[in-house]
């Protein structure tokens, strides 16, 4: 009883306490690190659409926020860096939009339309994207290759596949050719609307719709769905 006694005295105190406050400050730390990033990017993107890519300095973004040019550091290292996090945070927020309606699509046309209208609305209805589009179309262009967009690309390759499976396209389609096709039109047309400000949606879905489904389709009709 006394051996017992003496180890249950050895045994370690947790201070639970202790162990709440230090999940507290670091819940705390977290969302202070996520506030400063998203105010960060916030100011970035006024910034941008407001001078364009070359005229900004961080110092212009950092005066937008209320954080200390270190601060600023220690999330992005240089203005490349930020308007990259710009550009992939507009694309990040309209994947899964695109993804959602390609993947209810019930014909290769309406893959096609819906997918078009919804970004192309996106583009023109959502202020902030569409001013820094406008301003920036090249500097996005320098972009395209960056780990989010690619992963937006690889989306439509994966839904062109499914579309294959489901009969909405022949067996032959060539997934790869495809997306280069459909991501190519998009953004040739969304940035013509920009520049031009041409804002009918409707009419550039049709437009981008009519070339892939002609040019994807030909002669080929799906089988009747059993």
């Amino acid at each position: 009883m006394t051996q017992g006694l003496a180890a249950t005295q050895d045994l370690p105190v947790i201070d639970t306490e202790d162990e709440a406050e230090d999940a507290l400050q670091a819940g705390k730390r977290a969302t202070t690190k996520a506030q400063n990033r998203s105010q960060i990017l916030a100011a970035a993107r006024e910034v941008f659409a407001s001078l364009g890519y070359e005229a900004t300095t961080v110092r212009d973004i950092i005066r937008r926020t209320s954080l200390a040019s270190g601060t600023f550091y220690n999330y992005f290292p240089t203005k490349e860096a930020v308007f990259r996090a710009v550009v992939e945070d507009s694309a990040r927020r309209v994947r899964q939009r695109l993804r959602a309606e390609r993947r209810s699509a019930r014909s290769f046309q309406d893959f096609c339309y819906q997918a078009y209208l919804t970004y192309f609305r996106y583009v023109v209805e959502d202020r902030p994207t569409y001013d820094l589009m406008r301003r920036n179309m090249a500097a996005i262009a320098s972009v395209f290759a960056s780990p989010e967009l690619a992963e937006g690309r690889d989306e439509l390759r994966e839904d062109i596949a499914d579309a294959v499976v489901r009969r909405l396209l022949p067996p032959t389609t060539d997934a790869d050719m495809l997306t280069l096709a459909i991501h190519g039109i998009a953004v040739n047309l969304a940035a013509r609307m920009i520049e031009t400000g041409d804002n009918d949606v409707e009419r550039a879905a049709r437009f981008a719709t009519g070339l892939l489904v002609a040019g994807a389709l030909g002669g080929w009709a799906a089988p009747p769905q059993s």
